[in-house]
């Protein structure tokens, strides 16, 4: 489909391109432009930071003036001829796999956290999907993500006198939003139709361009809607199961017929989260439909270029739906299809569950996005561990270490995270389009002096007090002082002294409050003379999280000490724009959830490039990041085994992150010579840039979902034409009659020499010995780590059809320690996901 160009406000002919400039997001990371929009509404850009707005705020005599000024449209020619030469630039992609992904990847998200001027996140899922898209843009990656244009998104916030959080939901008018409806050829605004009970709902679609790939957006507040549809798209993760079940399927029934009507015929699906589960079963019907197959038919040859996933830690994070609901709000879109509301059901729930008879059980989208998928994976190593535990359910009889999640740690963004003075550094050291090709493991921050490190982060810090002291006066501080006026505007805050930020989702697990478990010893950091600390925080509760609204109520009656008021401060309604100020501006990034609830904890990746440094929970990346010469751990080297079984940790975490800003932060930082210059510190912080700013970059990240995955799982697909689909779901079916029939009929060992001989005979019921694997398994102990042995299928029994006998020669171990098992073998298929079925010796 032809797009028609979205101009809706008329601009001097020399000036046309400004339409251009301020619909692509790219200004939000890339700053060449800024002083455009400075000149044309300086008071509108720096206050919203929207060049969208700005353009369309500024007057028409004002635009005629700059038509004429020759400053301006050298600096506006000289920002249309680079954005030129950025679009037609070669890219990592097309120097390295033209071609190889054809239309691209479709990506979906519930949020995206782009920009502070498109509020349609709420937390670390939506920045990581806005930093995904943003670093394909940098690689060329052709990425179409697809996502909802909230009218309300997330909530703004506000803390009263009392310390209480305060959540207002001010509309955000689209027009005024950097993002353009989406029009046809005709100029016809292109809208999709899903079917809900008794009613047809219509959705309006709106583009955001992101660099090189598009953010599609559909909004159900199209006047012909009923009132309460009109509303589906208003708020971000709502508390109404219903309201979320609507807004799951805009996304992904809608979402896909988007991409549909727009004829994107995408080589991979990409679910960021199970809230987008539905687009895989709407992608499978739109395969049914054009090779005329069966259900089952289309979704096995899809399902090999579906990706999935998943950031949640605790199974009771996926989202549930009731049998009940499912089938009132689903039946209308299937009730053309094979596929029933009970069928779909079944496809939610764990492997343990063959059926149901009861409106009690619940469809867990999780599930459903695995039963669909081809791959899936966690966000960092530790989290591959506790997905694999999760999904234990989906997967009955296998061991934890043999479920299919596998890992991709996640990246940030690095272009949009680096403040003025470190990208002058960066720059210096590593060169002007290093965030735009593979970046290595290292960049030689050795070039840069001690000097040099050290007042850039001056010059950050600085400019973070500026910065805390004007959020402050817009909080109204003069107006609710807990002793001094000036300490509540933050006029103690000091440019020299330690600062300490922790800027998270306010919630129990998160422990935000953890310095507050030990108040004496806390005062007295902040009360040191020679030595000070003086700390910032931000950060939202949900709005029905009330133990952590009462986080935020303690830490705010904390504040208003008269011993602590101005070494303490909150910052109201924390965004992108709080995000980026804090991490450019703190010493040291404070992370501090339960392990192993982190499920990777991007937030702290922000200040690598700015040369802060983490104080982190050994939990997420930081427990493959870290080392002694980049930062500090609490309870380094724990393992996910010895921790997600144990009891509370509170306290005894809580006593060693004091015992490290005691004994070694703050003593670090201190420590200067008589130049003035923290040597151990420094020396940290070139360690911290130099060996991870890269490694944890979204660059990477984009770099290892195509190569890892994109690139084989797109090959897998092509092979999974009708034919071959329906063959899969001949086979497997046979399979799936006869499995309950195998069995073992004898096991024998014979000791030599330290090894043992294992042979087994099988009856195999009529199923081809081609389509099975045969193992001998023997668990870590003390007598060596796990081991997984294929055995060797060595001749037909005779006498006994289907009967086979296998053997291996594995080292000694104690009777009982090797158990052989019987699962699929077939190379078109990723095992055991797209088939769980195991057979073990009892």
């Amino acid at each position: 489909m032809t797009l028609a160009a979205y101009t809706p406000r008329s601009l001097p002919e020399s000036l046309g391109g400004l339409f251009t400039l301020a619909l692509d997001l790219r200004w939000t990371w890339h700053h060449g432009s800024d002083e455009l929009w400075r000149v044309l509404d300086e008071e509108t850009w720096e206050s919203t930071r929207n060049a969208w707005l700005v353009l369309n705020s500024v007057s028409g005599d004002r635009l005629e003036e700059l038509a004429e000024d020759p400053s301006f449209q050298l600096r506006y020619r000289e920002q249309i001829a680079a954005h030129q030469a950025f679009a037609q630039a070669n890219t990592w992609y097309s120097d390295n796999c033209p071609g190889d992904l054809g239309a691209g990847i479709a990506y979906f998200c519930m949020e995206y956290g782009l920009s502070e001027s498109l509020p349609l996140y709420s937390g670390g899922l939506g920045v990581l999907a806005g930093d995904y898209l943003k670093a394909a843009s940098d690689l060329g990656v052709p990425v179409t993500a697809v996502g909802l244009l909230f009218q309300q998104g997330y909530f703004r916030q506000a803390i009263s006198n009392e310390g209480e959080q305060l959540e207002f939901y001010p509309y955000n008018d689209p027009t005024m939003l950097p993002v353009s409806p989406l029009r046809d050829a005709d100029g016809q605004w292109v809208r999709v139709v899903v079917p809900f009970p008794g009613r047809h709902v219509r959705l309006r679609a709106w583009k955001a361009q992101v660099g090189r790939c598009e953010l599609l957006l559909l909004d159900s507040n199209d006047p012909r809607n009923e009132p309460g549809d009109r509303g589906i798209t208003s708020e971000l993760y709502t508390g109404d199961p219903e309201k979320r079940l609507q807004q799951e399927m805009v996304l992904g029934i809608g979402g896909w017929r988007l991409l549909a009507q727009l004829g994107i015929q995408p080589a991979l699906c990409h679910l960021n989260e199970g809230h987008c589960a539905l687009a895989l079963i709407e992608r499978a019907f739109s395969w049914q439909d054009l090779h005329t197959t069966d259900f089952k038919t289309a979704r096995t040859a899809t399902r090999a270029t579906n990706l999935f996933t998943t950031h949640t830690s605790v199974a009771s994070g996926f989202d549930h739906f009731s049998h009940t609901l499912l089938r009132l709000y689903l039946t209308p879109w299937l009730e053309t299809r094979e596929l029933t509301a009970d069928g779909l059901m079944k496809l939610g729930l764990p492997g343990t569950v063959h059926g149901f008879k009861t409106d009690d059980a619940s469809l867990n989208m999780a599930y459903l996005a695995l039963n669909m998928s081809g791959r899936v994976n966690g966000v960092s190593r530790i989290h591959q561990k506790v997905s694999q535990a999760i999904f234990q359910p989906f997967f009955p009889r296998w061991p934890a270490d043999d479920i299919p999640a596998e890992s991709v740690t996640n990246g940030v963004h690095t272009p949009s995270w680096d403040s003025p003075d470190s990208d002058a550094v960066w720059t210096r050291a590593c060169g002007k389009d290093r965030w735009r090709r593979p970046l290595q493991n290292s960049c030689p921050m050795s070039a840069v002096s001690d000097a040099e490190l050290w007042e850039m982060r001056r010059l950050q810090r600085n400019r973070l007090v500026h910065y805390l002291r004007r959020r402050l006066a817009s909080q109204h501080c003069e107006q609710n002082p807990g002793q001094d006026y000036g300490a509540a505007c933050g006029l103690l805050l000091d440019n020299e002294t330690l600062t300490l930020g922790f800027a998270r989702r306010f919630t129990e697990y998160k422990r935000p409050d953890l310095l507050l478990k030990d108040q004496q010893r806390l005062l007295g950091l902040l009360a040191s003379r020679d030595r000070p600390l003086q700390i910032v925080l931000a950060g939202k509760a949900h709005p029905y999280d009330q133990p952590g609204k009462d986080i935020i109520r303690r830490w705010k009656a904390f504040s208003r000490r008269p011993d602590v008021e101005g070494k303490v401060v909150f910052i109201e309604d924390y965004d992108l724009g709080v995000a980026s100020q804090l991490i450019q501006g703190v010493d040291v990034w404070l992370n501090c959830p339960r392990h192993p609830w982190e499920a990777c904890g991007t937030s702290g990746m922000k200040v690598l490039v700015n040369g802060g440094l983490n104080l982190s929970q050994y939990d997420g990346w930081w427990a493959e990041a870290w080392t002694p010469d980049v930062g500090w751990a609490i309870r380094s080297g724990a393992t996910f085994e010895e921790l997600a079984n144990s009891n509370d940790h509170d306290l005894s975490d809580a006593e060693e992150l004091f015992d490290l800003l005691e004994r070694e932060v703050i003593p670090a930082f201190y420590n200067v010579d008589e130049q003035g210059i923290p040597r151990q510190w420094v020396e940290k912080i070139r360690a911290s840039m130099d060996h991870l700013t890269a490694t944890y970059s979204a660059n990477r990240m984009v770099r290892e979902y195509v190569e890892r995955f994109y690139l084989p799982m797109a090959l897998q697909g092509e092979q999974r034409d009708p034919s071959t689909a329906a063959d899969i779901v001949s086979e497997h079916g046979e399979i799936t009659r006869c499995w309950p029939r195998l069995r073992f009929s004898a096991v024998n060992v014979i000791e030599s020499d330290g090894s043992q001989t294992y042979t087994v005979e099988l009856y195999l019921d009529g199923i081809s010995e081609q389509r099975i694997t045969v193992e001998l398994v023997s668990e870590a102990s003390g007598h060596g780590p796990r081991t997984v042995t294929e055995m060797t299928m060595q001749h037909p029994l005779a006498g006994s059809a289907h009967s086979y006998l296998y053997e291996c020669i594995v080292p000694s171990r104690p009777q009982g320690h090797y158990t052989p098992r019987i699962r699929v073998r077939d190379e078109r298929l990723n095992l055991p996901l797209e088939n769980p079925a195991v057979l073990w010796l009892k």
